[in-house]
């Protein structure tokens, strides 16, 4: 399977966005045929970028929470300097967040050309068998993304109240900035750390489908 760069990938968009939003989407799959690169090698590709951003949010999260636990256990110091790390800590999981809903968002757009143009090219055999066999890959290759994709589906999904458990106290803090408010939330550490941990143990899921669906691939 070849491996797309990341500055080919930017090339290539922006070729493709010169013929504007009509076209755009066949235009960009063509010219990377041209190149030497199906939808096949796009698809792994972007799945290997998803993963790659699920890992950095996973990360992400996991240091959010020591961050929160940090200022919970406050006992003296710069207390406005604690929070402000907070607040900087929890803004980049929201930003790890929304690129990892993009890069899903990507991967299934591309999936989706992909299996479509397969479907398309079943009608074009002359021989039954062979196209009762192309159709059994197809079948399977989309039973195996579909697996993916709930995976990393469910794991996106998680984010969003962990999230929003962030956001709340995050601004209960910013309005009660005293060490009587961080008391009160030291209390709530353990329910967000189990949200946390189930969050890292779906995103560790959706990373394991991932390295499954690229292994599969590059077998083909």
């Amino acid at each position: 399977m070849k491996v797309i760069s990341r500055t080919s990938g930017f090339l290539i968009c922006a070729m493709a966005a010169l013929v504007g939003p009509i076209g755009c989407a066949s235009t960009y799959y063509a010219v990377w045929q041209k190149l030497g690169y199906e939808k096949r090698d796009i698809l792994v590709s972007r799945v290997e970028e998803a993963r790659d951003d699920q890992t950095k949010a996973k990360e992400q999260f996991k240091s959010t929470l020591d961050q929160f636990k940090e200022l919970t256990g406050f006992t003296g110091g710069d207390l406005e300097s604690e929070y402000n790390k907070l607040k900087s800590s929890y803004e980049k999981c929201e930003d790890r967040a929304a690129a990892v809903s993009s890069k899903i968002n990507s991967v299934d757009k591309v999936a989706n050309a992909m299996f479509d143009e397969w479907q398309s090219e079943l009608k074009d055999y002359n021989d039954p068998n062979l196209r009762a066999a192309s159709e059994q890959k197809l079948g399977d290759s989309k039973a195996r993304y579909a697996q993916l994709l709930t995976a990393m589906r469910t794991s996106e999904a998680k984010m969003q109240p962990v999230l929003g458990a962030f956001k709340d106290r995050v601004h209960f803090l910013r309005d009660n900035l005293n060490a009587a408010a961080i008391s009160s939330l030291s209390t709530e550490s353990a329910d967000i750390d189990t949200k946390v941990q189930g969050l890292i143990q779906d995103m560790d899921g959706s990373i394991n489908e991932a390295n499954s669906f690229i292994d599969n691939m590059n077998k083909k």
